[in-house]
């Protein structure tokens, strides 16, 4: 029986409505009008074409950005999963608030706007003052090893939070939105629920995160092997929710929130690496239709990522050999999505170059020719 969170957050994801397919056809024959050979913009133009279906205007602009990031910490970490000690959550976190960190440090160049959310940092802090915006639901989850991570009430809790503050985002006039994280811990968590979701193996979505020895990394592994077989998880889950109530964490939870209330309020949301991934899978599997919504920024260096990015059919832009997490990659991705914009505004077409173009009416016809 749901409780009275659980039917407002599914009265919330009931208003998501999928791209405008109409504006997107708008903007894909007017990228054919652009003075460059079919095809020859590659993803740049699909951005452009992917926000004219969020929109439903053929050019846009990118005007406010705003990367927002769920701070949270994970039971968990007393397996001895992370090399990391927890305090760093919160060290981190605070640093964020001063542009120290290599998200906020971008951020900061870039003009993009942060918001650090504190949905469960374990450690005591003066909150008196900081900038670390409060939504805290608990102070870190349970072990999932030998508990579940947080209730049902609490995980519904949290992705409740992260649509409030992508209403709040569009309400403040943002643009694009960037989802970010601070945990020690998540990326075991993030593994779990991905295996829990696909019905992969450990082995097949679990990295070194942050850098493990040979002995910690395997033990790792056995956790996540031994969480999914308590939690009744194996071979694979169908409830998004009740995976992250077991095996998940409160960043992870709030994080599916944002990409879903991106959804509902129409923004674009940038994916940054693994955690920012498996909580976007999170919100596709509880709402198709928000997956029109993400865009990639980097490959991160977990071997989940790409698992995670298969089951969305998302193709990452950017290939740095990054692994930091925060929301680093979505200051580069803001980068990339401004230039899609900047195509459809003040690129020539054909006509305004005064190119005849009808030597291209052969090369156009073999592009939408049906693949057999």
């Amino acid at each position: 029986m749901r409780t009275e969170a659980e039917d407002i957050l599914f009265q919330k994801i009931g208003e998501i409505r999928g791209a405008d397919s109409g504006a997107m056809r708008d903007a894909a024959a007017y990228v054919q009008s652009l003075a460059a050979p079919p095809g020859s913009l590659g993803k740049l133009t699909d951005a452009a074409i992917q926000l004219a279906g969020i929109t439903g205007k053929v050019k846009n602009t990118l005007g406010r950005r705003r990367i927002i990031v769920m701070c949270a910490d994970n039971g968990v970490v007393a397996e001895g999963v992370s090399s990391t000690p927890p305090i760093v959550t919160l060290s981190q976190a605070v640093n964020m608030t001063r542009h120290l960190t290599g998200m906020s440090s971008l951020a900061a160049h870039f003009g993009i706007d942060t918001e650090i959310v504190d949905i469960g940092i374990a450690t005591p802090y003066e909150e008196q003052g900081c900038k670390i915006l409060q939504r805290r639901i608990r102070r870190g989850t349970g072990n999932l090893a030998k508990e579940p991570a947080m209730s049902r009430e609490e995980a519904v809790r949290a992705i409740l939070v992260g649509i409030e503050r992508a209403k709040q985002a569009s309400a403040d006039g943002i643009d694009v939105i960037g989802a970010g994280e601070m945990g020690i811990g998540n990326t075991t968590t993030s593994a779990a629920v991905l295996a829990a979701l696909t019905g992969l193996s450990a082995e097949d979505v679990t990295g070194r995160g942050g850098g493990l020895t040979d002995a910690a990394f395997e033990k790792k592994k056995d956790v996540i092997r031994k969480s999914l077989k308590l939690h009744g998880l194996v071979p694979s889950a169908s409830d998004p929710i009740e995976v992250l109530s077991r095996v998940g964490g409160l960043d992870l939870a709030a994080m599916c929130g944002l990409f879903l209330g991106a959804a509902i309020c129409r923004i674009p949301v940038v994916i940054d690496g693994f955690i920012s991934i498996v909580a976007a899978l999170c919100a596709q599997r509880l709402c198709s239709s928000s997956r029109d919504f993400m865009f990639p920024s980097h490959v991160s260096e977990e071997i989940g990522y790409l698992r995670a990015a298969q089951e969305l059919h998302l193709d990452p832009w950017l290939h740095l050999n990054m692994r930091l997490g925060e929301g680093s990659g979505c200051p580069l991705a803001f980068q990339i999505l401004e230039a899609s914009c900047v195509l459809m505004n003040e690129m020539a077409t054909f006509e305004q170059a005064q190119i005849d173009d009808s030597y291209l009416t052969e090369l156009r016809a073999m592009q939408t020719m049906p693949v057999h």
